[in-house]
């Protein structure tokens, strides 16, 4: 009687043994995919939670900034809200880490390659120029979310008894004939193509009734002397 193995016994034996460990380390590999998945959408959903609680706290802090120009028109509220972007001028900005004073604050959708965009933010001081009479630079745009198909914004009117009209939503303001600001913004964003089953994000924040702030157009030469006094870089 043999004590030994055939081969065609350690053949299968190593055929049964490679299987298990093939098991073994698709298991493995399954159970680190999920966890770094995870991970990354824990992670993600970290970065909206901190991303909405600053735009909503800029939102909120948004100032009925009245600008008087030097041409013939009429004054006009720093507010201009389209279903794609919003200007306008709030007390918090997201990018300075100390208080300067008012900024004026642009959110923009940009749409992207391959059906994704980005949700853009520009800001700076809240000084005298004619705030809509400018374009931002590009380069100093800061993404705050990116990967996403779509950012709406849409603009509470509250209601009027008198008037028997009721609270109503709209996908563009304008501050001139409404002579106001919305009383609440929501703001929509789309995941590509419905990304992992995600449900659209959606941040919607009421404006405080604030007093009219009056922004008038500075001497010539005084921009400078402001920029000198506050340390801020000429443009």
């Amino acid at each position: 009687m043999s004590l030994g193995f055939t081969l065609i016994e350690v053949t299968i034996t190593l055929t049964i043994l490679g299987f298990i460990l093939l098991i073994i380390f698709g298991a493995f590999r399954l159970g680190l995919s999920a966890w770094e998945k995870g991970e990354s959408t824990k992670e993600e959903y970290e970065n909206i939670r901190i991303i909405s609680q600053l735009v909503s706290r800029q939102i909120k802090s948004m100032v009925p900034y009245k600008v008087k120009t030097q041409k013939a028109e009429a004054d006009y509220i720093a507010f201009e809200g389209k279903p794609q972007a919003m200007k306008f001028v709030s007390a918090v900005s997201m990018k300075a880490k100390q208080p300067e004073g008012f900024v004026y604050a642009i959110y923009e959708f940009k749409e992207e390659a391959k059906g994704e965009g980005r949700l853009l933010l520009y800001e700076q001081r809240a000084l005298n120029k004619d705030l809509f009479g400018e374009t931002p630079k590009e380069e100093s745009g800061v993404s705050l979310c990116e990967g996403v198909s779509d950012v709406r914004f849409e603009y509470c009117r509250k209601g009027d008894p008198e008037k028997n009209l009721s609270e109503t939503w709209l996908e563009e303001w304008n501050a001139k004939e409404e002579e106001g600001l919305p009383n609440a913004i929501k703001m929509t964003i789309d995941y590509k193509g419905g990304d992992k089953g995600k449900l659209p994000l959606i941040l919607l924040v009421s404006i405080p009734v604030r007093q009219v702030e009056m922004l008038k157009p500075l001497p010539t030469g005084s921009r400078s002397v402001i920029q000198q006094r506050l340390q801020v870089p000429s443009q």
